[in-house]
Formats: structure tokens, C-alpha cells, sequence
């Protein structure tokens, strides 16, 4: 078996399905804080999925993307706590 069988066949399917609880967690969540853990968990696992795109079609240029999108998240993820932070300050 090699590394492409194994990213095939078990890597992106057991990604998809973690993508598809993180999307019910996402959904379900009981506070913004869980979605917003959810959402960064999500583009976590975007990032994967990318890099593991990249090593199956021998494209580097992917994990440039991929680095981009974890920056994005990084940020993204900083913006959403510190704007919480500062509404529960507010109330």
C-alpha cells in the first residue's frame, strides 16, 4: 500500500466525515464561543485537506494556499475572541 492508496482510501474519507460533525457542531452549538472553536477547527481541517491535495497531485503551490488559509483562520479567530471579549465588557 502506498502513500497515495492510504491518502485516498483513508485520509479525505475520515477528513469528510470530521468536516460533517464539525458542520453539526457548528450548527448545534449552544454558545458563539463553541462555534467559533468549531469554525476554527474547521479551517484546520480545510488546511488538511489542501495539503493533502497537494501531496496526492505533486502541486506545491497548495501548501502556499494552505499557509495563507491558516493565517486567515489565525486572525480570523484572534477578531471573533477579541470582539467577545469586548461585547461581554460592554453588558
Amino acid at each position: 500500500m502506498t502513500l497515495y492508496y492510504l491518502l485516498y482510501f483513508f485520509a479525505l474519507p475520515v477528513n469528510c466525515i470530521a468536516m460533517i460533525l464539525v458542520f453539526i457542531r457548528i450548527y448545534k452549538g449552544p454558545t458563539v464561543f463553541d462555534r467559533i472553536v468549531a469554525l476554527d477547527l474547521l479551517i484546520t481541517m480545510g488546511i488538511g485537506t489542501i495539503a493533502i491535495y497537494s501531496i496526492i497531485t505533486k502541486q506545491p503551490l497548495f501548501l502556499d494556499v494552505a499557509m495563507i488559509l491558516a493565517l486567515i483562520g489565525f486572525l480570523s479567530t484572534v477578531a471573533f475572541s477579541y470582539y467577545l471579549e469586548k461585547r461581554k465588557d460592554n453588558d
